[in-house]
């Protein structure tokens, strides 16, 4: 052993040696303190999981490990565990359909439907009249075809789900053409490709990137074709020299060859977006008329519900889906078809750009906005000059890509935030690890707060982490 090497050996064990022993963590006061009410053994646990990750580390040879910190450590890990992660955050990014933030914040009418149905014991599968079992899925059919016509309704866990289920049932071991067009890929790897492959379907593509016709479609069609899928680009444009046949069209295809139509519609529109100066995006109650047969969708997006994948349309082939096996591995349980319903009921009466929160996003008036990004200035007026500037809002989620409505936002430049002895990037750090939490984001060399995307009700939270970030009272 060479004398470099002794040292180490003798560093290491000194450290070694100064570790605290779990009895001393654990009865340390600044541990005791936020331990209280903990079991016992759990305390323990988690100060011998520290203790041993400080030990690796000294054997490991890694620079800078002090035993003194272990307590403290232990302490944050204690922290983190009694510390919910998926708490209130406000968003000020801008973007109304945050997937990183959970996408569709629900309503609250519709948050009481789901924990009524989580606190309680529900008639999920039973007739109350008769004292029968019922189906699942009875209250979210009977709504649907009220509002898109739809002659039954299932609810799986996820968009995603509703697809390869679909694809599943209806046609595995057989082809299913697809425009090349919409072969497509949206977030965290979902490829429609991949998802047919394990719904046990043969993808035939057609056409090109940019334009295919219907005769693509019908030139396709063989003995072992079951379906032609129609994917809605939801998440990205193909503009210029582009064609893509109708519904109508390819659902007369599928008509005359005896064939199954299915659309991946993606967002979940119920309304028309046009009134609010969005370009039109389809809603389920169109693609229905225009003779799909199963068009699969998300609750969590422009739907504006819980997580769900829904799957509507004709009755028949709706049993089907709900009867293949994989149906019990992926269907919502009771919180998401009762949070499904009550979303629905906002549609029924007409009430969504009230009630549902990103529509009342989508159709709240710049005046507004403005309104209460003046507000926040001036009860931040301590922290200096915190100027309303414009700002363009986007939907997000996947839904109406490139689409931005006109917005507000509050803005502090990097001046600012220099004679609070921060840089932008600090102080959006600062916000976001604040209580409550705010995400804002930053462009132009300003840190902006849009005020479409922060709920009304958590206009003074944001002046909190404001004034906390900021230092100011």
């Amino acid at each position: 052993m060479s004398q470099g090497d002794g040292e180490r050996t003798g560093r290491a064990t000194e450290a070694l040696r100064g570790l605290p022993s779990i009895a001393a963590v654990t009865a340390d006061p600044a541990v005791a303190e936020v331990a209280s009410g903990l079991r016992p053994e759990i305390v323990t646990a988690v100060a011998q999981q520290v203790v041993e990750r400080f030990r690796r580390a000294i054997l490991a040879g890694e620079a800078g490990v002090d035993p003194d910190q272990v307590v403290p450590a232990v302490r944050e890990e204690l922290t983190r565990l009694l510390r919910p992660r998926l708490a209130t955050v406000i968003n000020g990014t801008g973007v109304i359909i945050h997937t990183n933030l959970g996408r569709a914040p629900v309503s609250a009418e519709t948050a009481r439907a789901m924990e009524e149905a989580a606190t309680t014991y529900t008639p999920l599968e039973l007739q109350l009249e008769s004292g029968r079992r019922g189906g699942r899925m009875e209250e979210v059919s009977r709504l649907m075809r009220a509002l898109t016509g739809a002659e039954a309704t299932l609810v799986v866990n996820n968009n995603a789900a509703a697809v390869l289920l679909t694809l599943s049932a209806l046609c595995a071991g057989r082809e299913v053409i697809l425009s090349r067009g919409q072969a497509v890929e949206i977030g965290g790897g979902f490829r429609v490709p991949d998802v047919m492959v394990q719904g046990g379907a043969r993808l035939v593509e057609v056409g090109t990137t940019n334009r295919t016709y219907a005769r693509d479609y019908e030139a396709a069609i063989t003995e072992q074709t079951a379906a032609l899928l129609a994917v809605h680009w939801s998440n990205f444009r193909i503009i210029g020299f582009t064609a893509q046949p109708s519904l109508a069209a390819l659902a007369e295809i599928a008509r005359r060859r005896g064939l199954v139509l299915i659309e991946d519609l993606g967002s979940g529109c119920l309304i028309d977006t046009a009134p609010f100066g969005l370009a039109h995006e389809p809603t389920v109650g169109e693609s229905l008329a225009a003779g799909v047969d199963v068009v699969c969708f998300s609750g969590d997006k422009l739907l504006g519900g819980p997580q769900a994948g829904i799957i509507s349309g004709r009755a028949d082939l709706v049993q089907r889906i709900a009867a293949h096996p994989l149906a019990r591995a992926v269907r919502a349980d009771k919180t998401a078809l009762a949070g499904v319903a009550a979303t629905l009921r906002h549609y029924l009466r007409g009430d969504v750009t009230e009630t549902v929160p990103i529509w009342r996003m989508i159709a709240a008036p710049v005046a507004a906005l403005e309104a209460r990004c003046r507000a926040w200035a001036a009860a931040l007026a301590a922290a200096g000059d915190l100027p309303v500037v414009a700002s363009r809002a986007t939907i997000g989620g996947g839904s109406l890509p490139e689409e931005t409505l006109e917005s507000r936002a509050l803005a502090v430049d990097a001046a600012l935030a220099a004679r609070h002895g921060l840089t932008l990037p600090e102080l959006a750090a600062r916000l976001r690890a604040g209580e409550p939490p705010l995400m804002p984001y930053v462009a132009d060399d300003r840190l902006l707060i849009d005020a479409r995307t922060v709920l009304p009700e958590q206009d003074d939270g944001v002046v909190r982490a404001l004034a906390a970030a900021l230092g100011v009272a």
